[in-house]
């Protein structure tokens, strides 16, 4: 029986490429002289460090043009609030979303089952969606449908099986 999956992934390399791109980038630029600005990278998150509100603006400005031109989806990014921090410096903490949580996937599921194709089944599977259908055309139409709506997160298509 035909199935694909539905899935939410980050690639942590070309993350870790932007962020070290943009790293460069304030080291070197004029703006960000004298401002203590850093952009740090853990598994899970990214933290933006620097002296007033205004670089922040500026900082997550470089680092989202970073991403971009590396390709990865802005909604992998969740802002936190801005923080004052020791030496009156302002932080900021960047959560990296990935997987599909189980409201999303309720969410992706009542959308698949509104779409209307007969035959189409969907059922989460831990952190990813598993659509199924006894034709292949309906589960591209599926596809499709999926791909214009926005749903708050980035989604890729796996496992395309005959």
């Amino acid at each position: 029986m035909p199935s694909f999956d539905v899935v939410s992934e980050v690639d942590q390399q070309e993350i870790r490429n932007a962020v070290d791109q943009a790293s460069r980038e304030v080291t070197t630029r004029f703006d960000f002289k004298n401002t203590n600005s850093s952009i740090e990278l853990t598994d899970t998150a990214i933290t933006l460090r620097t002296s007033t509100e205004d670089r922040l603006n500026a900082l997550r400005i470089v680092l989202e043009e970073k991403l971009v031109k590396r390709k990865v989806s802005l909604k992998v990014l969740d802002y936190g609030k801005v923080e004052d921090a020791a030496s009156s410096t302002v932080r900021q903490e960047i959560a990296l979303v990935a997987g599909i949580n189980s409201d999303k996937a309720r969410e992706l599921n009542k959308f698949i089952k509104a779409v209307g194709i007969k035959g189409v089944q969907s059922q989460t599977q831990g952190e990813q969606l598993r659509v199924t259908s006894k034709k292949r055309d309906d589960l591209q139409a599926v596809m499709n449908a999926l791909k214009e709506d926005d749903f708050g997160i980035p989604l890729q298509f796996n496992n395309l099986r005959d």
